[in-house]
């Protein structure tokens, strides 16, 4: 995959006298996310909790135990994300998946002078021309977005083995990460990490 670049687009769907701070193309960090907000639907599961489910999704990745996908990311991954029902993170997470699940986009950290937005592009291909990639980059859009008052800290640091992890913690106690693969560089997180600080 090619590297695309969202500037240009980011700040046209900024409002009027909105300047464009820093953009960072990055991903939520894989682990135990935030609740979903309290009026989405949860898948309904047929049993398979607790050390039963957990083996069934290590071994079969089709099969869905929400209680066992939970217990694999905390040992796989860590924890992600932390937040009640309905908190930023919350809503910030479940703004942020894809429809269908199955669509690969881009997500696309950006602040503002004014505001965090989160945006994500339009369908991204593995080996895409330059086409494909003007057509992800026309369908950016803004997915959530939220005033900077109320981002309460946020930081770049290691996590396990990956030192390039963003995490965005808000004035109501939630908190949600975001990577971006080894291979790449690191600064852009940085950057959204100083602008979202003040700095």
């Amino acid at each position: 995959m090619t590297e695309i670049d969202y500037r240009e687009r980011l700040t046209q769907l900024v409002e009027p006298g909105e300047r464009l701070l820093a953009t960072a193309r990055a991903e939520v960090a894989q682990g135990v996310l935030p609740s979903d907000p309290p009026q989405v639907e949860r898948p309904t599961s047929t049993g398979g909790g607790g050390v039963s489910g957990a083996l069934l999704n290590l071994l079969s990745p089709l099969l869905h135990f929400p209680v066992g996908d939970r217990i694999v990311d905390r040992i796989a991954y860590g924890v992600a994300g932390r937040g009640a029902a309905g908190s930023s993170a919350s809503t910030l997470h479940h703004a942020r998946r894809p429809v269908p699940p199955t669509t690969l986009q881009d997500t696309v950290l950006a602040v503002t002078d004014q505001r965090l937005l989160v945006c994500v592009s339009g369908p991204v291909q593995l080996w895409s021309s330059r086409v494909d990639d003007e057509r992800a980059v026309a369908g950016t859009r803004v997915a959530w977005s939220a005033p900077r008052a109320v981002v309460a800290d946020a930081r770049v640091g290691w996590h396990r083995l990956n030192p390039k992890r963003l995490r965005i913690e808000f004035t109501d106690g939630s908190w949600l990460a975001f990577t971006v693969p080894i291979a790449e560089p690191g600064k852009p997180l940085r950057e959204i990490a100083s602008a979202l600080a003040g700095h």
